[in-house]
């Protein structure tokens, strides 16, 4: 569960999680408030980062019993119990210091390195989801990963709880193929909206500052608002921009010029 940097009270009154079947009762966690389907989840987008800041100290104790974090999620597979986490702790902080959508494939796991990108498996109806581990956790000695609601929807186990599950680590740890740094038209953007509402536009604008997607504009024209980000120099940057855009749900940006 969430979360080995929260007071160890408070763990010990959230590690059970929606292990009742998905059945929620006051104070405890449950699923969103809006419905969503499997096909409105979107798989996350694996690419190399670096180790988060927060969430990768090893060993860290919680309940009185100590955890490693492995040096590497290179190779990692495993088989075991997966449950999920919601509304509870939605927009709280991750252990790796993001903010927790329980609407993005997102998952929490006591030892892989944060962040780590893994494909799981429902192993009893074969529906799989693409996650971004960014969080610790469960913190129960039956269950390898806890995953956000919308993970455990595409996987078809909220209402009953838990699942048996795969969980194949992504890995970047062998040398990838890369691909010059090419150079692109100056005044290059990527256009992430359009509105007839200048607040809509803003409001939007604030969503990208928030997902350090800088810098970004506001331009007026043909009677829109426009939500711009960049310039950008080079299309590895435009791609990982773009990247980023899907996996937290955002409709795929256009090029615009200035």
């Amino acid at each position: 569960m969430n979360r080995w940097l929260l007071p160890v009270v408070t763990v010990l009154l959230l590690a059970a999680c929606a292990g009742d079947g998905g059945k929620t009762r006051p104070g405890q966690d449950g699923p969103s408030s809006r419905s969503i389907k499997a096909s409105d989840v979107k798989d996350a987008v694996p690419r190399p980062e670096p180790r988060a800041r927060y969430g990768n100290r090893s060993p860290y104790e919680v309940l009185g019993k100590k955890y490693t974090v492995m040096t590497s999620s290179n190779g990692y597979r495993q088989r075991g119990i997966a449950s999920w986490y919601g509304s509870k702790f939605h927009g709280r902080r991750t252990s790796s210091g993001e903010l927790f959508d329980m609407h993005l494939a997102t998952a929490a796991h006591r030892s892989l390195p944060l962040p780590t990108y893994a494909e799981v498996t429902n192993l009893d109806n074969g529906r799989k989801v693409v996650v971004k581990i960014n969080d610790r956790g469960p913190f129960h000695e039956q269950r390898l990963i806890d995953l956000s609601y919308a993970a455990a929807v595409k996987l078809d186990m909220v209402s009953r709880g838990t699942a048996w599950v795969d969980v194949r680590a992504i890995s970047f740890d062998a040398p990838m193929p890369t691909r010059p740094a090419v150079k692109i038209a100056d005044g290059t953007f990527l256009q992430v909206g359009a509105f007839g509402n200048r607040d809509t536009a803003e409001h939007l604008a604030g969503q990208m500052m928030a997902a350090k997607l800088q810098p970004v504009s506001v331009q007026q024209g043909g009677g829109l608002f426009k939500v711009w980000i960049g310039p950008y120099e080079h299309e590895s940057d435009i791609d990982l921009a773009i990247s980023r855009l899907i996996e937290l749900g955002f409709e795929r940006p256009h090029r615009v010029r200035r």
